[in-house]
């Protein structure tokens, strides 16, 4: 299915773990690493497209990941004539692509790339959010560069690990002789478990935290 233009409505996937990290797969047989993608069938939405690609490709499904975000437009890039079919050429003439960014909200071990009996990767690994583009095939690396940009003002705030450690060992101070404190300083209050409470202006804050 070509647009007008000669272009395949296709979608690409930025999968993120907990860490902010993507999901970076080696295509089969081959020295290149990507993102999965996969063309929009007739009849399909692109999110429809996305949720079909995403098991075809690395095996997981809808309850398995959230959608943070997806590009305003289409990114499209052209494929070299040595790409494409011989039957195909002079009518086709690249991808234009929705791009999704989804949050893994299952395990790694939920990943499957033998989902079908005709698997795009055999490999993968969890990747920092700028991916090495010279890894890309050299035609996909500005639609790449473009996704990751427009998608990276998204990206989930981590939570912060162990927050409580650093302060939970000082002794709860009040009154006009207590030291001061900052913005952000983690304490523990009296009676409270093992879940530190932010502070600010220098006071004790006791209601629960909650973060996004």
């Amino acid at each position: 299915m070509l647009d007008r233009d000669g272009f395949r409505p296709n979608v690409g996937i930025i999968l993120l773990n907990h860490k902010n990290q993507v999901f970076w797969g080696k295509r089969i047989r081959t020295h290149s690493w990507q993102f999965p993608q996969g063309g929009i069938d007739r009849g399909e939405t692109p999110e429809q497209a996305m949720i079909r690609e995403l098991h075809e490709e690395v095996g997981l499904h809808p309850e398995h990941v959230s959608i943070v975000a997806r590009t305003r437009d289409w990114l499209r890039y052209e494929v070299p004539d040595r790409y494409i079919r011989r039957d195909a050429r002079g009518h086709y003439k690249g991808q234009k692509q929705i791009w999704f960014l989804l949050r893994l909200l299952g395990h790694d071990w939920d990943l499957n790339l033998r989902a079908t009996d005709h698997p795009e990767f055999d490999a993968w690994r969890w990747n920092d959010y700028w991916v090495p583009l010279e890894a890309v095939v050299e035609f996909k690396r500005g639609v790449y560069e473009t996704a990751l940009t427009e998608l990276a003002r998204f990206l989930p705030r981590q939570e912060p690990r162990n927050r409580f450690l650093r302060h939970a060992h000082r002794p709860h101070e009040s009154g006009p002789d207590a030291p001061a404190t900052t913005p952000g300083t983690l304490e523990l209050p009296p009676g409270a478990s093992l879940e530190a409470n932010p502070v600010s202006n220098g006071a004790p804050h006791h209601g629960r935290s909650h973060g996004h």
